[in-house]
């Protein structure tokens, strides 16, 4: 399968005249690669992406250097929703000595917010689905003591010592996290992937893109080859929406070079993740 960071390299190195034009030719030979990379990545998405609605952070997987970003404020910490959901299941695994239980989701009468339920479902189908009524099982007896060493290894603010039960798995808006810690957290995830339990994660994300809730990258990209998870969370925009939708996408999947996170106001995680794709499919050409 085709490297979708080097066909993004490879396509953001030979930009239009018009585009390379905003970098002055002597100053252009002597810039490193990755810095042209940035330069046209930033003018790509902000050009042909301009909504104010649209938020996004484009990260360097290797070093972790912000590529490309357009969002206000990335430190401050937010509601970030199911985007959680793979830290708390490996705090839960480092107690439970990895193992993890099968669930039967039975839609809105077990709280998930798949009206019709999922049946049954197991770590890696409830990542590729965001299914909340898998981690409100998952996290019935789990306390903040319980996720805050998992929280600290990852770099994410710690929740409060009172939030308990599905709280932290992103439901409701008590744990709050930033942007940029989140993203961040995510590629130390990478340097863990043959770990027990980021294994299962990592087989979660891959089949978000393919068929879950994160399935919208993979369907805008010619060569589908992403790792996804979505999250829908309280707005926080001033202008108040039911919730806003959250993706992370990495790519290429057996060796991710570049994660992008997005948000959208207004609508929930899977609709944010075709926007993503979108983004990408743009930088690829």
């Amino acid at each position: 399968m085709r490297n979708l960071a080097l066909l993004l390299i490879a396509s953001l190195l030979t930009t239009s005249s018009s585009e390379r034009a905003a970098v002055p030719t002597p100053e252009r030979e002597n810039l490193p690669r990755n810095l042209l990379f940035a330069q046209s990545a930033n003018q790509m998405l902000n050009r042909d992406f301009p909504s104010s609605d649209i938020s996004f952070l484009l990260l360097d997987a290797s070093t972790g250097r912000v590529l490309a970003s357009r969002w206000e404020n990335p430190e401050a910490p937010i509601p970030l929703g199911s985007l959680v959901k793979p830290f708390t299941a490996l705090a839960y695994g480092e107690h439970h000595a990895f193992r993890y239980p099968a669930h039967i989701c039975r839609g809105t009468a077990s709280g998930c917010w798949f009206p019709r339920g999922h049946g049954e479902v197991d770590l890696v189908s409830a990542i590729a689905y965001s299914c909340n009524s898998y981690f409100r099982m998952l996290t019935a007896g789990m306390s903040a003591p319980d996720v805050s060493p998992t929280a600290t290894r990852f770099g994410l603010t710690l929740p409060a010592p009172e939030t308990a039960g599905p709280a932290l798995a992103g439901l409701g808006n008590r744990w709050r996290i930033s942007p940029m810690s989140m993203a961040r957290a995510y590629l130390e995830l990478v340097r863990w992937r043959d770990q027990p339990g980021v294994r299962e994660i990592f087989a979660g994300m891959a089949q978000s893109a393919r068929e879950g809730t994160g399935s919208g990258v993979d369907r805008a990209l010619p060569f589908p080859d992403a790792l996804t998870k979505t999250g829908t969370a309280q707005c926080t925009h001033l202008h108040r929406a039911p919730g806003d939708g959250f993706t992370i996408a990495m790519a290429p999947s057996d060796n991710p070079q570049l994660l992008l996170m997005v948000r959208v106001h207004g609508v929930p995680g899977a609709e944010t993740a075709k926007i993503a794709g979108q983004m990408l499919r743009r930088l690829e050409k």
